[in-house]
């Protein structure tokens, strides 16, 4: 039921964190992946790491702030591989700024990469997706969508937006054969998160029912539940994979 063989998938930020993750995940059941990212030799490593796993998966630097970049990934997976059955929306920006401080500037760089690329990749790829017999979309969200966010919440809003775009979404085309979902993960050790620094890495571990930080591993699961055939029957939905962060606070 976990099975992808036959299948194209593009990863977004698929180069380290929970895209590396996923894209390992994917190819490990069969997908073709497409390893999109802003470095070029991030995605050409991933892909490396991948064929020495006996996967597959092309490399496409892509820049999710930037529409025409957007639109290149596009092509060339289909150039490549002919096909999208299944879009990872997982690069994001995540801009750390108190409130008092946000400029115009700042927003549009937080909310263009957040919230407008995924949406107009997704739109996009949505000729493909109808043409797919397996069409899946995961939106990879955040916890911070459903809590006070702090210094992070233009990329807390820009997630929440996400996670409002994917209800729509499912609505509007799960009848026409494509799934839409999202997984929000909660605290998870990525170069995002060790970023804050190790005592707020600390702090946000013990927030949690599990009292500990996240592997990229751990979320690789739930994507392949909701991108297979095993998640048929699951559409319009967010998982939230955050070791019982929300619901401990």
């Amino acid at each position: 039921m976990f099975d992808l063989s036959g299948r194209v998938a593009i990863v977004t930020g698929g180069s380290r964190g929970i895209g590396l993750s996923i894209a390992h995940g994917f190819a490990a059941q069969g997908a073709k992946v497409v390893v999109a990212s802003r470095k070029a030799d991030a995605c050409d490593l991933a892909v490396a790491e991948i064929a020495e796993a006996e996967g597959e998966a092309l490399a496409v630097p892509v820049h999710m702030g930037d529409l025409d970049s957007v639109n290149q990934l596009v092509d060339a997976t289909l150039e490549h591989y002919g096909q999208i059955d299944i879009l990872v929306n997982n690069a994001a920006n995540p801009l750390g700024v108190p409130m008092e401080d946000i400029t115009p500037e700042i927003w549009d760089k937080s909310f263009t990469v957040n919230l407008r690329g995924p949406f107009f990749l997704f739109q996009r790829c949505l000729p493909s997706l109808l043409e797919s017999d397996h069409a899946s979309v995961i939106n990879v969200i955040s916890v911070g969508a459903y809590i006070p966010a702090g210094n992070t919440s233009m990329y807390s809003a820009a997630k929440a937006g996400l996670l409002s775009y994917t209800r729509t979404m499912a609505g509007e085309y799960s009848a026409r054969g494509i799934r839409v979902n999202a997984i929000a993960p909660g605290t998870v050790d990525t170069t995002m998160t060790r970023n804050t620094g190790p005592e707020a890495m600390g702090r946000m571990a013990d927030l949690s029912h599990i009292g500990r930080i996240g592997h990229p591993d751990e979320l690789v699961g739930t994507a392949l539940l909701l991108a297979s055939d095993a998640g048929s029957y699951i559409t319009g939905q967010c998982i939230i994979v955050d070791g019982g962060f929300v619901p401990a606070r």
